[in-house]
């Protein structure tokens, strides 16, 4: 953290003594107010539900500048990355903070490769489930469950189990979230290709069966591989800063992981482009295209209770740049599987058109985000609407470890503590049960 020339100085209307505030810059971004001596001088806390003004950490890892619609992993543009890199690139960018170059680009692709399959007692765990249940409540046990096969890369303070723990969860999220959806199907288990590329041996354990061979179609490749780019790290998210959190206590990087997973599967977090494909099939369903307009009067009147999915976000207050590319790919994927006239395609494009001319849209900035056309893409390869989180989970497994490595390295580092603004009773006593 750069320290500022400035501070910042609080004054209380009560007579209380002021305080100053030190000032951090970062290299691009917010200045920041060091708020650490506040209780300790002021006897007071600050309220920030949702801590949408607090910075919880100093990060060199992901970059957003929502009014821009900027996205920069380590400092590389997302639109850089995902044209020119491929997903074992990014995740080597994101875990040690520059792209590899060729010799380490091999060496680090062999050893995810080297890690993809996981132990054969996984299968026994995984027939505890029902077959209807949701992926990921699946993948949550199946990722806290790593911790139990893998004793040697659970300590969460050694650099050397943090490591391995890496190659690890990413080599063998592919292969969990496969055997979750093979087993919801009744199908049989396909294991890793070691010669295919990342995203190509995820098809293969997904789609393959023993009865025949498969291969793998480039362009769908190209496009899992760049969903799993754009998905890899977005700054100090609620499942990141689970993942911090619960990794603040010292608990093991899979347990660590497990939380993010969890938190992830909410609808308004990993779970919007479920939430986005099952809005597209509601509107197919009542009339399609013809209905569209009708729908977005609903969404329009706040007491209707319809809300529009896919479009908006938390932090962009700009087109969000990971859908422009996610944009590309969906017409790429389409037409190569010659679904251009794709009912659900066409009622999107209806629905974007209308959000990016309608005044009540424009004004509130309800741009589409890229959750509302990776749903379209994932559905047209051929993956199930109840697994999009499961990937959304795959691709973000790398963020969530880097940022915890960068956490566990902080001399700064403390076990989260949140604070709060108690509004309960105040001290009482118990009473004897006849006076109550």
């Amino acid at each position: 953290m750069i320290p500022s020339d400035v501070k910042a100085t609080l004054s209380f209307s009560d007579g209380s003594a002021s305080m100053d505030l030190p000032i951090y810059k970062g290299t691009i971004g917010p200045d920041v107010l060091d708020i650490r001596k506040l209780y300790a001088q002021t006897g007071k806390f600050t309220y920030d539900p949702g801590f949408l003004s607090t910075a919880s950490c100093n990060s060199t890892i992901t970059y957003i500048d929502g009014d821009k619609g900027e996205l920069l992993y380590r400092g590389y543009p997302i639109e850089q990355l995902a044209v020119s890199c491929d997903y074992l690139d990014t995740c080597y960018l994101l875990l040690y903070g520059d792209l590899p170059n060729e010799a380490q680009r091999k060496d680090f692709h062999a050893r995810v490769t080297n890690h993809t399959m996981v132990n054969e007692q996984m299968q026994f765990f995984l027939r505890g489930f029902r077959r209807d249940a949701h992926p990921m409540a699946v993948l949550t046990g199946l990722v806290g469950g790593l911790s139990a096969f893998y004793h040697d890369s659970t300590d969460i303070n050694n650099p050397q189990h943090r490591e391995i723990a890496a190659i690890r969860l990413i080599a063998k999220m592919p292969t969990l979230v496969a055997m979750a959806y093979k087993y919801s199907v009744g199908q049989p288990y396909m294991y890793p290709k070691n010669d295919l590329s990342y995203a190509g041996n995820f098809m293969r354990m997904m789609f393959a069966t023993p009865c025949e061979d498969y291969k793998v179609n480039p362009v769908i490749e190209r496009a899992l591989d760049r969903i799993f780019i754009l998905h890899a790290d977005h700054e100090q998210n609620a499942s990141t800063s689970t993942v911090r959190l619960c990794g603040s206590s010292g608990t093991n990087p899979f347990a660590a992981i497990a939380a993010g997973v969890a938190c992830l599967w909410g609808p308004a977090h990993g779970g919007a482009n479920e939430a986005c494909l099952n809005m597209l099939e509601e509107i197919q369903a009542n009339g399609g295209v013809a209905k569209v307009g009708e729908f977005m009067e609903k969404v329009k009147d706040k007491n209707s209770g319809v809300k529009l999915m896919g479009f908006g976000h938390r932090v962009y207050k700009n087109y969000d740049p990971r859908a422009k590319l996610m944009r590309e790919t969906c017409h790429e994927v389409l037409n190569e599987l010659g679904l251009q006239n794709d009912p659900l395609f066409k009622l999107a494009m209806e629905l974007e058109k209308i959000a990016l001319e309608d005044d009540y849209f424009v004004a509130r900035k309800l741009y589409p985000n890229v959750d509302f056309y990776s749903g379209i893409v994932q559905r047209a390869i051929g993956i199930p609407v109840q697994l999009f989180t499961a990937i959304f989970a795959l691709a973000r497994t790398v963020g969530w470890i880097a940022q915890l490595n960068e956490m566990i390295a902080d001399p700064e580092y403390k076990i989260g503590r949140p604070r709060q603004l108690f509004v309960g009773a105040e001290r009482r006593d118990v009473k004897p049960l006849d006076q109550r």
